[in-house]
């Protein structure tokens, strides 16, 4: 039996998904595989509507352990190693429900690969990100950091190993905002409490369209957006939501 890594809490439809691999919870093959089976677990659970992810202590993720590299002496462990790198990321930009990072502290690497595939981003004070891949010898991340940064920052991060302040993120409106310590959770908590009291059906067409505008031409992208508002209109959740508004109280969902 491995040890637990990944901590899932769930409370008022909301997932505390907590990495926990001390000193600096540096992701090995088998936290990763933890990491993927959780939001594939949070996909599929009706109790939870909305997640939030951050690490144990004052890091939220270090990156790779480097004292878990895959063998070149061994055939195909390089790939089945690269596979559960790309599943990590993907399970979190893939789950069906909205993920907050809560970035707690350093998010390099790998690290702030997890933060990148969440869907919003908060950060504490002493947070820092960057992908130091090039001090030691690596390249990688570069489409990590493509889908939060611009042309000639990407580069300089990417080429340099430089670290970005949270002060940093947030006047490149990377991040929401830039939070104490002990503000850091309540307030990404108290967001994921809002998201998870819409429709959940709702909530999930919503997901499937923010990434899909990622990657689609506007035109494209709208029309599928379209085509999931007429396949809501004719849900219950939608009737109720209406006449919740008309009738001036609070909508009780039932997920259908």
């Amino acid at each position: 039996m491995s040890d637990e890594w990944v901590r899932l809490e769930v409370s008022d439809g909301v997932g505390l998904v907590t990495m926990d691999r001390k000193p600096v919870n540096a992701l090995s093959r088998d936290m990763r595989r933890q990491l993927v089976a959780t939001f594939d677990a949070i996909s599929e659970r009706e109790d939870i509507r909305c997640a939030v992810l951050t690490g144990s202590g004052s890091v939220f993720c270090a990156g790779a352990d480097l004292k878990d590299r895959p063998s070149t002496e061994i055939a195909g462990d390089f790939l089945e190693h690269n596979r559960i790198t790309r599943e990590t990321g993907n399970a979190i930009r893939e789950c069906a429900k909205p993920v907050i990072a809560a970035i707690n502290g350093a998010a390099l690497g790998a690290g702030f690969g997890l933060a990148a595939a969440c869907d919003i981003l908060y950060a504490s004070e002493n947070a820092t990100v960057g992908m130091p891949e090039i001090n030691v010898g690596l390249a990688g991340g570069a489409s990590m950091l493509k889908t939060l940064f611009g042309r000639s920052t990407l580069r300089r991060m990417f080429f340099t190993g430089q670290r970005l302040s949270a002060h940093d993120l947030l006047k490149r409106n990377v991040i929401e905002d830039v939070l104490s310590e002990k503000d850091l959770l309540p307030v990404t908590m108290a967001l994921a409490s809002e998201i998870a009291s819409k429709a959940p059906l709702a909530i999930a067409y919503a997901k499937r369209a923010a990434n899909m505008v990622d990657v689609m031409p506007q035109r494209d992208a709208y029309r599928f957006e379209q085509e999931f508002t007429v396949t809501l209109s004719k849900t219950e959740d939608a009737r109720e939501a209406r006449m919740a508004f008309l009738e001036k109280r609070a909508p009780v969902f039932k997920g259908r």
